[in-house]
Formats: structure tokens, C-alpha cells, sequence
């Protein structure tokens, strides 16, 4: 029995992000000061939808149940980004920091700000 060689699978790296964090946009179009909400995290792909961010029309057939009829509709919906666009906002200082994980007193990993 042969054996087909397959691809090895890319090695995933832990994001740090999770959905419902504040980011900030470091590069792009949607680059600003302003924190933004991650609605998701596509951990395999390394990218994260965040809210308001590289907004596009996408074009949904439209449904019988709802407003009936035929042909398309236009919908704006956010698509994903690079993670390396992003960064999380420390709560406490408002600014753009990078996250370390550490093992807690209760023995469960914990987000930390480097910034300190």
C-alpha cells in the first residue's frame, strides 16, 4: 500500500488575542489611535475581524423568508486582517501594548502588559 506524502501542516502560533479585546490598528487603511473590538480570530490563517476595519460589500442572495423577491443584496461586513496589524490596548494606560502570558497564583495562565 503506497503512502502519499502529504504537506506538513504549518506550526500555529498563539495569537494573544481573543475575541471581545480592545486593539488598536497599527498599519493600513484602518489605522488609528482609536480601540477597536475583535468580533473574530481565525487562529490558522493568523488573522483577526475587527470591527469597522477593512469593511467591504459582499453580496448575499437574497432570502425567501425575508424580504422575498430575487436577485442579490448588498451587505458591509468587516473582513479579516494580518495579526501583525493589531495590537492589544492595555486597560489600565489606554496605549498599544504587547501581551506575555504568566502563571497566576491559582495556577492559570494569565494575560500581562510588558509595557508594565
Amino acid at each position: 500500500m503506497a503512502h502519499s506524502k502529504r504537506a506538513p501542516e504549518p506550526r500555529r502560533r498563539a495569537l494573544g488575542i481573543k475575541v471581545g479585546d480592545d486593539v488598536v490598528v497599527l498599519s493600513g487603511s484602518g489605522k488609528s489611535a482609536t480601540p477597536r473590538k475583535v468580533l473574530s480570530v481565525l487562529r490558522q490563517d493568523g488573522k483577526v475581524v475587527v470591527e469597522g476595519v477593512n469593511v467591504m460589500k459582499d453580496r448575499q442572495r437574497k432570502t425567501a423568508g425575508g424580504q422575498g423577491g430575487q436577485g442579490q443584496e448588498t451587505v458591509e461586513k468587516p473582513f479579516p486582517i494580518d495579526r501583525s496589524k493589531v495590537a492589544l490596548v492595555d486597560p489600565k494606560t489606554k496605549k498599544a501594548t504587547r501581551v506575555k502570558a504568566v502563571v497566576g497564583t491559582d495556577g492559570k495562565k494569565v494575560r500581562v502588559a510588558k509595557s508594565g
